[in-house]
């Protein structure tokens, strides 16, 4: 079986260099980038005060600096608040073109051709790179069959599925998928952040739901009985993510829509939840 290479035109890159780049982004955002090398990467967040999500990125190093891989669509935001934060130091913050593109599935070897970096989510979804051609032998595929897959495995998209300004990091499982360091020091809305991890404070969370037929429209209400039990969110036929409070679902007959659906949790999950 071949590789699976496609475009991510829904991601843009944005520069961070100059001397102070290190200090300045620990103090920000949810992920260590004390050590991150050129050519490596770490998931994060970027989150309100309060705690709740505003943009994910990927940080990759460079020689002088990182790229913030980011949503297009949110690329000028992340700029400007990423430039209310600067105030003396010395960094630079710019938009550069690039093209994000991902590489997924069986390979003819341990590792994927040189340049690719590996997801620092998870093991399973593959590798990302930055204006890199498909290599021999893969099999070019469009950004939707990167979305199904992304699903198969029960990661959520926090593009579809994180409501900005209110939606948690730990709700979207970045716990879990190495993007969030819980032994670095502060940064915007850590305190909330750290509070409901150690005090047992994670009510809700994002898990894939499985049903027969097309995905319920996103904000459909899942019922545990007669009980709200959560949400959907991104989904398509067969499949969908959910936002599900997590003491509703133990043991539950869940419906939306009248139709019968079933939480189908990743092992994932639980080794990272375990560990």
């Amino acid at each position: 079986m071949n590789p699976s290479f496609a475009r991510l035109d829904s991601r843009a890159l944005v520069r961070v260099d100059g001397p102070d780049w290190r200090d300045f982004l620990q103090s920000l955002i949810s992920n260590d980038v004390e050590a991150l090398a050129p050519g490596a990467a770490r998931f994060a967040a970027l989150l309100t005060p309060q705690g709740r999500m505003l943009f994910d990125l990927f940080v990759i190093g460079t020689e002088d600096g990182c790229v913030l891989d980011v949503q297009a669509a949110q690329r000028q935001a992340v700029i400007l608040r990423l430039s209310m934060y600067r105030l003396r130091a010395k960094v630079e913050i710019a938009e550069v073109e690039g093209r994000i593109v991902a590489l997924w599935g069986a390979l003819a070897g341990p590792a994927p051709p040189p340049g690719w970096i590996a997801d620092p989510r998870l093991e399973g979804v593959g590798w990302r790179g930055v204006n890199l051609e498909p290599p021999d032998g893969a099999e070019v595929l469009d950004e939707d069959a990167y979305d199904a897959w992304r699903l198969g495995l029960g990661v959520p998209d926090p593009a579809r599925d994180c409501a900005p300004d209110k939606t948690y990091p730990i709700e979207a499982d970045f716990d879990l998928l190495n993007g969030i360091d819980f032994k670095k020091g502060c940064y915007v809305g850590q305190e909330t952040t750290s509070r409901m991890k150690r005090r047992g404070g994670i009510r809700s969370r994002m898990l894939p739901i499985v049903f027969d037929g097309p995905a319920p429209a996103p904000g459909s209400e899942v019922l545990a009985g007669a009980l709200r039990a959560g949400e959907t969110l991104s989904g398509r036929n067969g499949r969908a993510m959910a936002l599900l409070r997590l003491d509703r679902i133990e043991g539950a007959a869940l419906t939306v829509d009248g139709r019968p659906v079933r939480v189908d949790s990743p092992a994932w999950m639980a080794k990272a939840d375990a560990g």
